[in-house]
């Protein structure tokens, strides 16, 4: 049977993950999973239902409906409809933190997450990956950046899309994204006890896709150079 892989990688809003998860998963040839990009649709699903995801009870109401996929380029579908760029809005990020936190939500996305693992090698990228979807890992990381460092990119991320935004006003929403995640009652992010932290305040994102696929290699060692002889 072939051996599956998985990487977690786990860290507050604007940290650098996803776009880290995606450059280690094009070099090592894995399935990148946005699992971020599953609750900002399930969000957005709740705001263009008029519902609201600061109410428990509209999130369940709206769950059993609710249908989500991810295709091998990255793109985000709400139902049949492409919503990669859309879930990135302020308004979805603004209120993400709050309809992730219920615990019929978290418990059905993880459902999900486990078994894309189960099926093929991944790198997976979120809040909770490490400690509770993939708590055996090979390999975890806690990626971590200034607040400062954190909004700047956003900023300039924003702008090179052509969202209207102030670098203040994203600031703001990151640590207060911080406090909500950090105090939820399900599943707080949190840093796994054998994850590697790894500050990204001064790195570029080359530095941290290399870096991260250097300490996986180092984590696996034999047995992976094994598997990647045989592709």
């Amino acid at each position: 049977m072939e051996r599956h892989y998985s990487i977690a990688i786990d860290g507050p809003a604007a940290s650098g993950k996803s776009t880290a998860a995606k450059g280690v998963s094009k070099i090592l040839g894995f399935l990148y999973i946005d699992t971020g990009a599953m609750y900002r649709a399930f969000t957005l699903y709740m705001i263009e239902q008029g519902k609201d995801p600061k109410k428990e009870e509209d999130a369940l109401a709206l769950l059993p409906a609710f249908r989500m996929n991810e295709d091998s380029r990255g793109h985000v579908y709400l139902f049949d409809r492409d919503v990669t760029e859309r879930v990135r809005e302020r308004d979805v990020s603004a209120l993400v933190s709050y309809a992730c936190a219920y615990k019929a939500v978290r418990e059905r996305m993880v459902e999900i997450q486990r078994e894309l693992a189960k099926r093929t090698s991944v790198v997976m990228d979120g809040r909770d990956i490490g400690t509770v979807v993939l708590p055996n890992a090979d390999l975890k990381i806690y990626q971590v950046a200034s607040v400062k460092a954190r909004a700047e990119r956003r900023y300039l991320e924003n702008q090179r899309k052509g969202i209207a935004c102030s670098l203040a006003e994203i600031e703001a929403d990151i640590e207060k994204r911080d406090y909500i995640d950090s105090h939820r009652e399900h599943s707080p992010l949190t840093k796994a006890k054998d994850a590697i932290l790894l500050d990204t305040s001064d790195m570029t994102i080359e530095e941290e896709i290399e870096t991260i696929v250097s300490l996986f290699r180092k984590k696996v060692g034999e047995s992976w150079k094994d598997t990647e002889q045989s592709r």
